[in-house]
């Protein structure tokens, strides 16, 4: 019995017992509300969105003393005040400054949108990419599975890390027309990133379609004159959709920490671009007298991070009508 039908047969249950259907959607969302690890990280994935997206906007219309021009200032991302370097945390400084006399709350936040969109970009592109891949290779078979499968086969066999490495540092300099610096940077990494990042979500939609391809509602949608293309766009990938969407939430936190560690090691966006991985070179030698400029960038990865794999749980959960909650 397939995840779908397990679905219908629980939704039918429901019914019964509620005297009406309720829909797919709510039933996931009400699922998902009872894992409550999960419903945490949704809040606190939201306040970080959310920070980031307003908190800039927000601080930059408010000033601070700037020591070394001696006048206010508002706070920036590339603003410096040489006589104010890796000051511990105060009213004007929540997270103390860095080594530039930078103010590093804003700079978190800054670089939290950047880290994000990359992330949420690689997971959907790549999830898009590999579920479509996926289903055309469940559906059709034959030499066209062998094929994509070989491909598939041969990107997960490849060392990530040392791959990513000479990628990036071999693409880091090439420039996009009419995007700024900064842009054309996150656009390599993206592109780098989502060229090894759609294997997992082409082998699972490949099972879903496995399992799919030969259903009554399949042979019907032949028998009224529907496409292959149609019968895969329409039946096969919302079909595999659920769980690409766990497998997604999962990857979201598995990209961050792939960013930061390019961008610790050089090989991803260069500074002044902040993100939280860039912000985390060189403090190795300010860890004793200036633990906050590490604490702060990582504990926002880990942070984050975690709460996209419980999230992950928490939807694998829900969609899975399997499992009892």
């Amino acid at each position: 019995m397939t995840v779908a039908e397990l679905d219908a047969t629980s939704l039918q249950a429901e019914a019964l017992l509620t005297g009406k259907p309720e829909p797919l959607v709510l039933t996931y969302w009400r699922r998902l509300r009872r894992h409550r690890l999960a419903t945490a990280s949704l809040i606190i994935l939201g306040l970080i969105i959310l920070a980031t997206v307003v908190g800039p906007v927000i601080m930059s219309r408010m000033t601070y003393l700037n020591v070394a021009q001696g006048t206010e200032v508002p706070y920036a991302r590339d603003t410096q005040d040489l006589r104010n370097i890796n000051s511990s945390p105060s009213l004007e400084h929540p997270m103390g400054t860095d080594e530039l006399g930078r103010d590093v709350l804003f700079r978190i936040l800054v670089a939290g949108r950047l880290s994000l969109f990359i992330a949420f970009t690689v997971v959907f592109v790549s999830e898009i990419f590999g579920m479509f891949l996926g289903a055309v290779s469940g559906y059709f078979g034959g030499r066209i599975d062998s094929v994509i499968q070989r491909i598939t086969e041969f990107v997960l066999i490849l060392p990530t890390l040392p791959l990513l490495l000479t990628l990036s540092s071999i693409l880091r300099e090439l420039k996009i027309p009419f995007l700024p610096a900064e842009w054309s940077q996150a656009v390599v990494i993206i592109a780098i990133l989502t060229l090894l990042g759609w294997t997992g979500s082409c082998r699972l939609a490949r099972g879903m379609v496995l399992s799919l391809r030969n259903q009554e509602f399949t042979e019907a949608s032949r028998a009224l004159g529907m496409s292959d293309i149609q019968i895969v766009a329409r039946h096969m990938m919302p079909n595999a959709l659920p769980p690409i969407i766990v497998n997604a939430s999962l990857a979201l936190g598995g990209v961050i920490v792939l960013e930061s560690a390019l961008s610790f090691l050089g090989f991803g966006i260069q500074p002044p671009v902040a993100t939280w991985g860039n912000m985390l070179q060189g403090v190795q030698k300010d860890m004793l007298t200036a633990p906050w400029k590490a604490l702060y960038p990582g504990l926002m990865i880990f942070i984050t991070c975690l709460a996209f794999n419980f999230l992950g749980d928490g939807l694998r959960d829900a969609i899975d009508p399997r499992l009892k909650l």
